[in-house]
């Protein structure tokens, strides 16, 4: 076939799964079959990782991308070594695993800056290890936005499983922030922004609900007027410039709705409830505004099932897969 996308897959917390479901997802014959997947990681924490799941694989060890032409039955790594994580228990939390989980994750981001890769698809981190190691991270899109010279909260969620997509306005902050953060700037604004990473991902006229903040989406005044003051008039802005976009609806019914491309939500749990009871261990999340495609699976590090070669790599295939379809071939 023709050009198959590289997709740079940053392994995250090092003593979590995420090194197990990275390799599964780069060895599935589906996701060879549409790309090149490249992991991006410590060497010696991976093939750890790999012994340890009985997942076999050859690996091709560089410590920076240059050109694609690597022999078929080779896995290739990018480099990124740390003295201090390669025999870090497994299931445990520390500051080097956080350093280290970061510090692959930006090398993938700036490699696909540089394009040098098509997509990144980023395997999970552990919230934890990353407070201890003293680093800012309140999750992949505020992350992805400062690395890619944006401000936090320009960078927004995509939640994606099946068929369904879910954008959140607002995520990691408390809900008197997010409150403050929903104007109607920001929400014409992830309204623009969904509906052209729709495109990107092939829709060509996608069709776009919007979600209340309050209950029953204020209930015409009753229950509170964000919905009269900030999300219609940004929604009827946004259809006037030709967007198919409808609202506001009650959260606790809007995703009923059918032949609808993406959902958007004011708040982290109203998508993230409905995600996570429809599909537990299959939903992956798309960082969108950014000039980079970014994606990352939307569960834990796991640490109860580290090394047990038990951990499903359901989402970490299905985001990739997603990327390789949609990412526009750029030739290292």
């Amino acid at each position: 076939m023709g050009y198959k996308p590289l997709i740079a897959i940053p392994v995250g917390d090092p003593a979590g799964i995420g090194p197990e479901i990275s390799l599964k997802a780069a060895l599935d014959p589906a996701v060879r079959e549409i790309a090149r997947p490249i992991l991006v990681g410590d060497p010696g924490v991976i093939d750890r990782h790999a012994k340890a799941c009985g997942i076999a694989a050859d690996f091709l060890v560089f410590d920076e991308i240059n050109g694609t032409d690597w022999p078929d039955g080779r896995l290739p790594l990018l480099a990124v070594r740390s003295n201090e994580a390669v025999d870090l228990p497994f299931g445990s939390a520390s500051a080097a695993s956080g350093r280290l989980s970061l510090t692959a994750a930006r090398a993938a981001i700036h490699a696909a800056l540089q394009k040098r890769v098509d997509a990144v698809v980023a395997a999970p981190q552990n919230q934890t290890s990353i407070a201890l190691a003293g680093i800012e991270f309140d999750g992949y899109p505020s992350f992805v936005a400062r690395e890619t010279g944006l401000a936090p909260h320009e960078v927004y969620l995509m939640l994606c499983f099946d068929d369904v997509k879910i954008v959140h306005c607002t995520l990691h902050v408390s809900v008197s922030q997010a409150i403050a953060l929903i104007t109607r700037e920001r929400v014409g604004h992830v309204i623009r922004v969904a509906d052209r990473t729709l495109r990107r991902l092939g829709i060509e006229k996608p069709k776009i609900q919007v979600s209340g903040l309050n209950p029953h989406a204020g209930e015409g005044g009753l229950f509170g007027r964000e919905e009269i003051e900030i999300i219609t008039p940004a929604i009827h802005v946004a259809a006037a410039d030709g967007i198919d976009v409808s609202g506001p609806f009650g959260a606790d019914t809007m995703f009923h709705k059918s032949s609808i491309d993406a959902f958007i939500v004011m708040l982290h749990d109203q998508g993230h409830i409905t995600a996570k009871l429809l599909a537990r261990r299959a939903t992956a999340g798309l960082a969108i505004g950014s000039p980079i495609l970014f994606s990352s699976v939307a569960h834990g590090s796991g640490h109860d099932i580290v090394g047990k070669g038990l951990a499903d790599p359901t989402a970490m295939i299905q985001a990739t897969m997603r990327l390789a379809r949609s990412s526009p071939p750029h030739h290292p």
